[in-house]
């Protein structure tokens, strides 16, 4: 006898077994998601944002600097966590935006020696006594004057910019923690310097929020002088904090060591950070790329020779430092890849990286130093991705 009370009950099917499951070929491909064991090296962020800032001051081409600006805003945007010293990168933006304007501000006061055959306008000029011959203050503005301040503010904000990548990826507290120990003894100083901007960010959006919720502006002049004092007394004061804690825990606490070894240790060191200080402005500085690149070699070399031997001054253990793995190396080699193509292409090819601005010509996109810059978007690919943006 059948139960009625299931006679109109479907009935299912059991489920097809699949075979054994293959990942997909996007899955195994894409970036792994960021956890405490996987997190990319700190300085690697550093060198990837360096090598754009080398590859920037090559040029004054606007199109390849809004390019690198583009470049390092995506892998920002792509790698950055919510952490808050990633709020930074905005701040860079502004900054650097500030500074093209205030750039311009003074060539169309002070002039400028670009002379130029297209006036635009003219300001009331102030005369100046004989001994001040050269120096003007007002008088005729011209397009060439007004094209050329708009370049060179651009590098200059393209630099700050990088900077404000790194700060923005970069984890402050861990790249202290990845420091040699022969630099022990500035880490305090170090996390003053680094955690400043961070804070001074943090602080601003906190202090604009509860102006918001108060009812007040929280926009114009009146407004950012009555938060630009307490911003920068808490950015300090929780800075310092944090070096004083370093400081009451015995961070930078070294052994004895032979008098020899610390001679040698400074000379190496000093010597090696003079080599990159040197082959550093080589690069920056239009004719110095002949002799940079081998005075930066030799420095590093020194310097890691240097920094090597006072590691064993140091008795400080580390909880799971940070590796340098294969994801670090291409991080930081496409910074590298990016500064290095970038002066070869201002040896052959320097007409297009610098446009002239007299006569008045519009700049060119050149093709090889664009897909040169494009060589820094690989971090975006290659580097963990955070929990955020998973």
């Amino acid at each position: 006898m059948t139960n009625p009370a299931g006679a109109g009950r479907a009935r299912t099917r059991p489920a097809p077994q699949d075979g054994p499951r293959t990942r997909r070929p996007s899955s195994v491909l894409r970036a792994p998601e960021a956890d405490r064991g996987n997190a990319l090296h700190a300085g690697a962020w550093w060198l990837w944002a360096l090598g754009l800032a080398v590859a920037a001051s090559r040029t004054t081409n606007p199109l390849l600097l809004g390019l690198i600006v583009g470049v390092s805003g995506y892998v920002v945007a792509a790698r950055r966590t919510d952490a808050p010293w990633a709020r930074s990168y905005g701040a860079f933006v502004k900054l650097g935006l500030f500074v093209v304007a205030l750039r311009v501000v003074f060539s169309l006061l002070l002039g400028s020696p670009v002379p130029g055959s297209h006036p635009l306008f003219t300001l009331p000029e102030v005369p100046l006594p004989d001994w001040a011959q050269g120096i003007r203050i007002g008088g005729r503005v011209t397009a060439e004057q007004l094209l050329f301040a708009l370049y060179d503010g651009a590098k200059l904000a393209t630099l700050l910019i990088c900077v404000g990548a790194a700060n923005a990826l970069a984890n402050p507290a861990r790249l202290l923690k990845s420091l040699p120990g022969a630099l022990y003894e500035a880490g305090v100083a170090v996390v003053v310097a680094m955690t400043f901007a961070p804070n001074m960010v943090t602080d601003v959006a906190r202090l604009r929020t509860a102006r918001r919720l108060r009812g007040r502006p929280t926009g114009g002049v009146r407004a950012v002088l009555q938060i630009g004092l307490p911003v920068l007394e808490g950015a300090l004061e929780r800075s310092v904090a944090v070096a004083a804690s370093m400081d009451a825990r015995g961070y930078g606490r070294t052994a004895h060591v032979p008098a020899s070894v610390r001679r040698t240790t400074n000379l190496l060191t000093l010597g090696g950070l003079l080599g990159v200080c040197a082959g550093t402005y080589g690069l920056l500085a239009a004719e110095g790329a002949r002799y940079g690149l081998p005075l930066l070699g030799v420095g590093l070399l020194a310097a890691m020779a240097g920094l090597r031997l006072g590691g064993r001054r140091t008795v400080r253990t580390r909880y799971r430092p940070d590796r340098w793995d294969v994801r670090a190396w291409l991080v930081a080699g496409s910074g590298a890849a990016v500064a290095v193509l970038m002066i070869r292409a201002n040896a052959y090819a320097p007409e297009a990286l610098h446009p002239g601005v007299v006569p008045l010509t519009a700049p060119q996109l050149p093709l090889w130093p664009a897909l040169s810059v494009l060589v820094g978007l690989l971090p975006a690919f290659v580097a963990p991705v955070p929990k955020e943006n998973a």
